[in-house]
């Protein structure tokens, strides 16, 4: 197969206020659930003035291609331990409040979880996204926090594949187009439409804020096995499934959105649902190659920022039940040395019942890095997740160094996209 050979092209992003200002602090999947950030029922915080949520919009429009190695780097050392572990984190915005389980604003509660934990990035959820002005609002707020206090601006992300899982599109405040189920799409076999799609995604989910989509689905369903990827998959022909994934990418990339292939190294012959207990595929690595991994190459060969790893125990892969976020053999072994992809390795939701039923929130976190992934996603608890990467490290169980690779990844994906 070949390789992922380019690096993203980049432009020149300032950080010399905050390099030369003293103290840095640098700034789906799981079931959501439902009171909001002050407590019970659906109050607002006080909320931090509103930003301009078109602001960013533009970051990469437009921009000259330059290599900002040395930037990046002078940003790192100038991190603490603290401030580059919270940076590998993206979760839910209840896991940065205490007592809360439903955001809906980002006022003073917030500010002081992004402040305690400048993550990386934030997932938003159906029940966090209310109507337009609520929710560009509130994101434009968490960019004002992380902006006020000095950090790396963060992803914001959200779940909008479109048709079966959306959380904008089937809210009827929003008023927005759905571009439905991956599956049509690839029936139609047209890949001139999926790009399309991707460009409609990004269309709405850029003004309201968003600079992550987790998309597109890069999974080759078999439908005899598969009862929950039928309709997020492009196609059962990997070669279907890798045209609309390249497309899709593309849509994405021309849109100045960052998106997110999924789940690696394919899920869409593994009969259950991770997020219930574990699935399994007893196939070998040259199996994998002729169907499953052809999309996410299509993907890689595209430019794909991110590329998620799915719940998967692979055993004539692994060697036994390891789950594929905690695997080396599949994420560094398959992921980045075989197929070559240099950009950021998310985990999956780590609170599904894949991994939270096996392990608990600093394993999966620490297991997760050691395996080679950069960001763990969404663990069942934060606080304890972020502890046990701080532990992992003073009990040399995980360097500094490693860490550092991880942030320096999604560094240079922010440089690009956000236009830090």
């Amino acid at each position: 197969m070949s390789s992922f050979s380019k690096l993203l092209t980049r432009r020149r992003f300032l950080w010399l206020s905050a390099l030369t200002g003293g103290t840095l602090v640098l700034g789906g999947c799981a079931d959501e659930s439902a009171s909001t950030e002050s407590g019970g029922g659906t109050t607002f915080d006080n909320a931090a003035a509103p930003g301009d949520a078109a602001a960013d919009d533009t970051a990469a429009d437009g921009a000259a291609a330059e290599d900002y190695t040395q930037v990046v780097a002078d940003r790192l050392k100038a991190m603490t331990l603290e401030q580059k572990v919270a940076q590998l984190f993206m979760v839910a915005p209840e896991a940065l409040v205490e007592d809360i389980s439903q955001v809906t604003q980002a006022g003073e509660m917030t500010h002081e979880g992004v402040t305690r934990w400048p993550v990386g990035g934030i997932v938003y959820f159906a029940q966090n996204l209310l109507e337009p002005t609520q929710t560009t609002d509130m994101l434009a707020n968490v960019k004002q926090l992380y902006e006020e206090d000095g950090n790396v601006a963060p992803f914001l992300g959200v779940d909008e594949e479109g048709g079966s899982v959306v959380r904008i599109a089937d809210n009827e405040a929003f008023g927005v187009e759905d571009v439905g189920d991956a599956s049509a799409l690839g029936s139609g076999g047209d890949a001139a439409a999926a790009k399309q799609a991707a460009e409609t995604l990004a269309g709405y989910l850029k003004p309201l804020g968003f600079n992550l989509d987790f998309a597109p689905v890069a999974d080759v369903v078999d439908p005899s096995r598969s009862d929950t990827m039928g309709l997020r998959s492009f196609s059962s022909d990997p070669a279907v499934a890798a045209d609309m994934v390249r497309a899709e990418v593309e849509g994405f990339e021309s849109a100045g959105l960052l998106c997110c292939a999924k789940h690696f190294p394919g899920i869409g012959a593994a009969a259950g649902d991770s997020h219930d207990g574990s699935i399994t595929i007893e196939k070998t690595v040259d199996e994998l190659e002729e169907v499953d991994l052809v999309p996410f190459q299509a993907a890689i060969e595209a430019g794909v920022p991110l590329i998620m790893v799915g719940h998967l125990s692979l055993p004539n892969v692994i060697g036994d039940d390891t789950p594929a976020p905690l695997s080396a053999k599949v994420v560094q072994e398959l992921l980045r040395d075989k197929l070559g992809y240099q950009g950021i390795v998310m985990t999956d939701s780590l609170s599904m019942g894949a991994i939270a039923d096996h392990y608990n929130a600093a394993e999966a976190a620490v297991g997760a890095l050691q395996a080679g992934c950069d960001m763990p996603l969404m663990p069942e608890n934060f606080s304890e997740a972020y502890q046990g990467v701080l532990d992992a490290v003073a009990a040399e169980q995980l360097t500094e160094e490693r860490i550092d690779q991880s942030v320096t990844r999604i560094l240079t994906a922010k440089a690009k996209y956000l236009g830090l």
